[in-house]
């Protein structure tokens, strides 16, 4: 089930949203979110609201409408599917008017839920892409900008071509980044637990930073730093954090077999307790 609001309505099925000489269309002049409802649960909700205006405003568009007043559309939406559903939820902004720079006033907004139930913690794999992340000075990557998905889109198809789910993509330094849809964790032989540092080539996530903190809470130190590909080789966790999934094992990378590990066992445990009190 699709249901979206837009224009000051409620419309089920796949709304029509755009025209063809909207700024959006053919210039990507588009920003989006992607929060959870789980069960009536919606994590940290706020702050991908307030992100989605953020993001707007650093691809020269202006979200019309305020956190209070897409909080209370989002409740209002989920309210109308079964208590027991496990929901998307994607804010959207859009450019509609002007020629190579939009126009701001003129940006459009959408919400749309829609059913989609949490996978598995059963796991993925994962191979090393060649592609790489732009950096800001080469891309809007400050934003969740619809446009930078098409590399993530690249990176996606070219590993399943070779028979994997996801991508690890490294910055233009050729350190890793993140998987190619969701920040990337490794635990070292050593024990330490450990992220890629922030520098702007890719979205700190509201659900890694969320995941980080948990870890903190049982004594466990994330560190943020500079991660060269050859790690992954010998790590002996890796797993992902991001909206869809929050948080998901990696079982293969490359030719190496993982385990679903503890470290990643407790950090979707603790992140679905924390879930249930939101």
């Amino acid at each position: 089930m699709y249901l979206t609001y837009f224009n000051g309505g409620w419309s089920e099925g796949n709304t029509p949203l755009f025209g063809a000489m909207d700024h959006s269309v053919w210039l990507g002049s588009s920003v989006f979110d992607g929060a959870r409802s789980i069960r009536g649960h919606m994590p940290d909700l706020r702050l991908h609201l307030q992100r989605v205006i953020t993001s707007s405003e650093r691809l020269g568009l202006v979200c019309p409408l305020s956190v209070d007043e897409m909080e209370q559309l989002v409740r209002e939406g989920v309210a109308k599917f079964p208590a027991d559903a496990e929901l998307y939820v994607r804010p959207l902004v859009f450019g509609t008017d002007g020629l190579l720079v939009p126009v701001p006033e003129k940006s459009a907004f959408a919400l749309t839920l829609f059913d989609a139930p949490m996978p598995p913690f059963t796991g993925f794999s994962a191979c090393l892409t060649a592609l790489r992340r732009p950096d800001p000075s080469m891309a809007p990557t400050d934003a969740k900008a619809s446009a930078l998905y098409a590399n993530t889109s690249k990176a996606i198809r070219e590993a399943q071509q070779r028979g994997y789910d996801n991508a690890v993509v490294c910055d233009n330094a050729g350190n890793v980044a993140e998987f190619a849809s969701a920040n990337l964790f490794l635990v070292t032989p050593e024990g330490k637990v450990v992220t890629p540092v922030a520098n702007g080539t890719f979205l700190s996530g509201i659900t890694r930073a969320r995941v980080i903190a948990l870890l903190a809470k049982e004594g466990i130190a994330v560190e943020e730093r500079s991660v060269r590909p050859e790690e992954l080789e010998t790590a002996v966790e890796i797993f992902n954090t991001g909206n869809y999934g929050k948080v998901t094992p990696c079982i293969r990378y490359e030719a190496r077999t993982l385990p679903v590990g503890p470290v990643a066992t407790l950090a979707f445990q603790r992140y679905m307790a924390f879930s249930d009190t939101e």
